[in-house]
């Protein structure tokens, strides 16, 4: 019975996202928003990363103290770990915002972003701005605060090691930094054309208890949360470990908590508050410095005789309220205060517009029908459709029936992500001012409905989407991409090849649109390639596909060399989708190139089993170098004849996400007993399924390696593994990607062989990248360097050192 009630509180909980952000015509929802009318205060939380913020401050301050509150997140997380899939780099950051996009849509907080980019692991902010071009994220930062005017900028991390992640750090020093420039007129100046300089009452650093350092005391700034929230039906530490566990590619599924909780502030700049975080900020509406005495007493009659049975009822009194506030000067808080009560009034009248699409994509330029969708359920309220798209209809809709109207959509430009648009640079998206900030996408396809409610024209634009039903979920909406009428997908963005050898790569080239197309397909390539067939006419039927394969040798082994395929002298661009169920679909079109670099290489393997972890791409770079690699389901390994693979992987964090490690590492320490090879990549510190980590103890710490140029020392130059079947030398360790290693090991056992040492700059050399002992006939590996990317990146060295330690000792 236990577990039965155990199971449905999980459901409850697990769509409480959804829910939560589609019941937005409730009338507790109102009610809190009509309670918001009141106060105009804003805050800034900023921070480098996806899951730095505090989710369940910015709940507190949006739904408690009912200030405007917004995360600015540096970056949008391309560099961390996928516990979900295969994704990283520019994919992961994808996934990251739409779940942080998630979370806010719980917390009910505001989500923006600069230009940076995640570039992986950082122990210091120097390394750190020495990638982002410090001063252009500073601008995009000040831009920020100069847009939303924010009388309070909190910090998630101290400017010093303190911070740990030199992102951390760095996001703290642009912080205090920003807050400065922003009110010197004589900073960017080129932004007062658009916006004003502003000077924040404060900024302060949100301290913790966390990751084994305390840095709250009784000095600081202490706020009390509240507890509870009757209009949202939980507290806000429910609330915040809601929000919390939306990014779940990081693994970041929190416990919530109940009851009052302490939130510590530290000092940095400004005014210093030492009873509130807004202290000696007037966030009434006599902030503006006009009469608003009506302002106030209107909301105030609209809070008092607000009916929860009835919003339709405050409708009238908001239109009025909306004629006061429209009437006073532009501001942030009278244009946004604007927004908010036409969303009131939408939302009393029980108003509900879609624009719905009949598939999930379309060619650019191609024109296509949307079905418009309207319904107004309150029935003693006036509410005209007055135009969808600018097409005049002046028709007054009727209580709880769907309207109906189709239109007719062509849109010029692809829905490319517009930090994608251009090539990034290793530490920024290379974006255009008018999108700084903006999570997504502005110009994607959308209808404007202008509906009239009790005499108020009000503008609503809608994304246009894809909806249907699926037969587990239900009914699922989607958003509506738009694409080239011709994409491709190539069989490897990678190849390495040996002197003499040639490779045959297959490009898939689809046909998106109903028109049939024709192209001719070409190469664009580096010098001392070779590509047959290097040109070819295409022809393909509508929404059809054809395969084309071109046979690439290099023959005067150029160590790095590129082919890009063009169609009709153009670049060619792929169509890629990723689709998880706690986030909508994601469509982005990478450019089509295949990098082609030299490799030397004896390969004694010819299969391998893998035993997938969190989810790496490790499998395919391994085919790609002629092994066979087979899937191996961690549950039935006692039934499986281990002895056909000449060795076993264990992918990354597979001791982390395996719910039944101490029943499977067994049987594959047995098979290295019996004379096989074991190689477990990386795992976390931190939630494993097992105390055993290998045949002999050690154990993990949080060490890195994170320059990807670090210098690496043999500890034993005639060690097997630095010598069979590969000589590995210092060239083997060049053109790594992000970082080293990660999660190294320590108190190691004597058994272990420790071969490599490595460390950053200014740190003490590290041995704990690469354990190797011998054990029965066979051997165990476990090996926390960055294989994960290096591979998948076609590195040379590491796939020679990675082949290296899997191949049988020489002497069996």
């Amino acid at each position: 019975m236990i577990h039965r009630f155990l199971g449905l509180i999980f459901l409850f909980l697990s769509s409480f996202s959804v829910a939560f952000a589609q019941q937005s015509n409730s009338a507790s929802l109102i009610k809190l928003k009509i309670d918001k009318l009141g106060t105009l205060g804003t805050a800034l939380y900023f921070a480098a990363h996806p899951d730095d913020e505090n989710t369940r401050l910015i709940a507190y301050l949006a739904n408690d103290r009912k200030y405007r509150t917004a995360y600015l997140s540096l970056t949008r997380g391309d560099g961390g770990q996928n516990l979900l899939g295969t994704e990283q780099g520019i994919e992961l950051g994808l996934i990251r915002t739409q779940e942080l996009l998630a979370a806010r849509a719980i917390d009910k907080g505001e989500q923006y972003f600069s230009a940076a980019y995640d570039f992986g692991f950082s122990k210091t902010h120097e390394e750190t701005f020495s990638f982002w071009k410090k001063e252009d994220i500073l601008r995009e930062a000040v831009y920020m605060i100069r847009k939303l005017q924010p009388d309070v900028i909190i910090n998630r991390f101290p400017p010093d090691s303190r911070g740990g992640h030199g992102h951390h750090q760095a996001s703290a020093i642009l912080a205090k930094e920003a807050y400065e420039a922003a009110a010197d007129p004589n900073r960017f100046p080129e932004q007062l054309k658009e916006l004003k300089p502003w000077k924040a009452k404060r900024i302060v650093w949100n301290t913790a208890n966390f990751g084994g350092m305390n840095n709250t005391s009784d000095e600081q700034l202490k706020v009390i949360l509240n507890d509870y929230n009757p209009l949202l039906g939980y507290s806000y530490g429910e609330i915040s470990a809601l929000s919390r566990s939306q990014h779940k590619s990081q693994g970041f599924g929190a416990a919530s908590n109940r009851g009052k909780t302490t939130e510590y502030f530290d000092h940095v700049a400004g005014e210093k508050a030492t009873k509130d975080l807004f202290e000696g900020i007037n966030t009434s509406w006599e902030r503006l410095g006009e009469p608003v005495k009506n302002i106030e007493a209107k909301i105030q009659s609209i809070q008092n005789a607000f009916n929860i049975n009835h919003p339709e009822k405050s409708i009238q009194e908001l239109v009025a309220l909306h004629q006061l506030v429209k009437a006073l000067k532009p501001s942030v808080y009278r244009d946004q205060k604007i927004k908010d009560i036409e969303d009131i009034i939408l939302s009393c009248a029980g108003i509900v517009a879609e624009s719905i699409a009949s598939k999930p994509n379309y060619v650019v330029n191609q024109a296509f029908s949307v079905n418009n969708e309207i319904i107004k359920r309150a029935a003693d309220i006036a509410v005209k459709l007055i135009s969808i798209d600018g097409k005049q209809l002046e028709e007054t809709l009727p209580a709880n029936e769907t309207k109906k109207y189709a239109s007719e959509k062509k849109v010029d430009h692809w829905t490319q992500p517009y930090w994608l648009e251009k090539p990034n640079s290793l530490g920024k998206f290379d974006i255009e001012d008018q999108n700084f900030g903006n999570p997504e996408n502005t110009n994607n396809p959308q209808t404007k409905f202008v509906i009239e409610v009790d005499g108020l024209a009000i503008t609503v634009d809608k994304p246009v989407e894809y909806r249907y039903v699926d037969p587990v979920q239900g009914e699922i909406y989607q958003p509506v991409s738009i694409s080239p009428a011709l994409t491709a997908a190539i069989s490897s963005s990678q190849a390495l090849l040996q002197t003499g050898d040639k490779k045959t790569i297959s490009l898939t080239i689809s046909n998106n649109s109903e028109q049939p197309q024709k192209a001719e397909l070409s190469f664009k390539q580096s010098d001392g390639l070779n590509i047959v067939p290097n040109k070819a006419s295409i022809d393909i039927p509508e929404h059809g596909l054809v395969v084309k394969t071109f046979e690439i040798s290099n023959p005067k082994n150029t160590d790095s060399s590129e082919i890009q395929p063009l169609l009709n002298g153009e670049p060619i661009y792929g169509f890629k989708k990723i689709a998880y169920q706690h986030i909508p679909d994601i469509t982005w079109f990478p450019a089509i190139n295949l990098k082609v670099k030299a490799l030397e290489i004896n390969n004694p393997l010819k299969k391998i089993g893998y035993i997938h972890g969190a989810g790496d791409l490790v499998p395919l770079a391994l085919e790609n170098i002629g092994i066979q690699v087979d899937l191996l389901n961690s549950d039935l390994l006692a039934s499986t004849n281990l002895k056909q693979y000449d060795a076993i992987i264990v992918g990354i964090r597979a001791y982390n996400v395996s719910p039944n490690t101490n029943q499977w590492l067994p049987i594959l320490l047995d098979y290295a007993e019996q004379g096989g090879t074991v190689l477990a990549q990386y795992n976390v510190n931190s939630r494993m399924s097992t105390n055993k980590l290998g045949p002999y103890p050690f154990e993990i710490n949080r060490e890195r390696v994170t320059e990807e140029d670090a210098k690496v020392t043999f500890t034993d130059p005639n060690d097997p593994i630095l010598n069979y079947p590969n000589k590995i030398t210092d060239k083997d360790f060049e053109g790594w990607v992000q970082e080293r290693g990660l999660y190294f090991a320590t108190n190691i056992s004597p058994e272990y062989r420790t071969p490599l040492s490595m460390a950053d700059k200014n740190e003490e050399q590290n041995k704990g990248s690469l354990l190797v002992a011998n054990y029965g006939k066979g051997k165990f590996v476990y090996a926390p360097l960055a294989f994960f990317r290096q591979l998948p990146a076609g590195v040379p060295g590491a796939t020679r050192l990675f082949v290296n330690l899997l191949a049988k000792n020489e002497k069996n």
